[in-house]
């Protein structure tokens, strides 16, 4: 008698359902992660922006445009950053991008803030806190 070599049909199903369950957890992880690494970007740009901020704040003693001191004020997945000033405070606002950019931070914003050009606290903003960067949670 020859015995059979191979896999039956019911092995097969059982690795394909195996794999279907993988993959459902998998790309949700995944596609948090990228947009985790999008909102990153946010981050950079806008501590790109602190020290020249900063030192406009320490000579004149009042809080210029983002636009007039910093050389980048956009990037691949951060539409604008720009600056508000109020009494003695400053907030930087950094605005994703509506398209190129994953669904779950389109058109977000990721919130910087000083009041004394020395000490920097990043805010939320309108985005999620899962796709904050791990400095700013």
């Amino acid at each position: 008698m020859q015995k059979q070599k191979g896999f039956t049909l019911i092995e097969l199903m059982i690795v394909i359902a195996i794999i279907g369950i993988l993959a459902a957890i998998a790309i949700p992880a995944y596609q948090d992660y990228i947009a985790r690494s999008q909102a990153s970007e946010a981050v950079s740009l806008m501590s790109g922006t602190k020290t020249p901020m900063s030192e406009a704040y320490s000579d004149t003693g009042s809080w210029p445009l983002v636009s007039t001191v910093a050389g980048t004020t956009s990037g691949k997945y951060v539409s604008t950053i720009t600056s508000t000033t109020g009494t003695g405070t400053v907030t930087i606002t950094a605005t994703m991008k509506t398209s190129g950019v994953n669904a779950s931070i389109t058109g977000d914003t990721v919130l910087m803030t000083s009041t004394s050009g020395s000490s920097w606290t990043c805010l939320k903003g309108t985005i999620a806190n899962q796709y904050l960067p791990a400095a700013c949670r």
